[in-house]
């Protein structure tokens, strides 16, 4: 009985092995949700942090910075600078910035925009189904999105700089 029950332990650990690396795999190598340059953003309906709903489609034409970001995130909290050094030079000449935070309580964001000084819209996605819809694998990413509504550049990782942004406003500019 023994030899027997050993045998099954065996199996059943072989194929939780298999299932759960084919599992981990297929989401981490996906390439079918991760958006490109070319595509059409997602349309997202979320909360901004005085409770007023905000929706992609409110950009419609207009160049669009949609940065996704946390506070748990270095680099994503060394680029804020530079995203509001943008917002305040580009906010009167159309184009729109928007932040959205990846899942973090209202509180904790409020207190580090405060504590940043950053004014530009911060979006929260709570149930992380914005950042889903998005194929996000890696944090901060920036898409840079024309007044078409379509995705000019990704820029994944960071943290950007003010320079790195404004070149990318010119292309989205040129775009129209």
């Amino acid at each position: 009985m023994k030899r027997h029950r050993k045998k099954l332990q065996y199996f059943i650990l072989i194929a939780v092995i298999v299932i759960g690396g084919y599992a981990i795999g297929s989401s981490l190598f996906s390439k079918a949700d991760i958006l490109k340059i070319g595509d059409k953003p997602p349309e997202f309906k979320l909360l901004d942090l005085s409770g007023q709903v905000h929706s992609l489609e409110e950009y419609k034409g207009k160049p669009l910075i949609l940065n996704f970001w946390g506070t748990f995130c270095p680099p994503c909290r060394d680029e804020m600078p530079a995203l509001q050094e943008v917002y305040d030079s580009w906010k009167d000449k159309g184009v729109q910035l928007v932040g959205i935070n990846l899942s973090e309580n209202r509180l904790n964001v409020d207190s580090f925009i405060q504590m940043v000084g950053t004014n530009f819209p911060i979006l929260l996605d709570k149930d992380r189904m914005t950042e889903k819809a998005y194929g996000l694998k890696q944090y901060p990413t920036t898409f840079f999105i024309d007044a078409k509504g379509k995705i000019r550049d990704i820029r994944i990782g960071g943290p950007l700089a003010a320079d790195d942004i404004e070149a990318e406003i010119a292309k989205l500019l040129e775009a129209k």
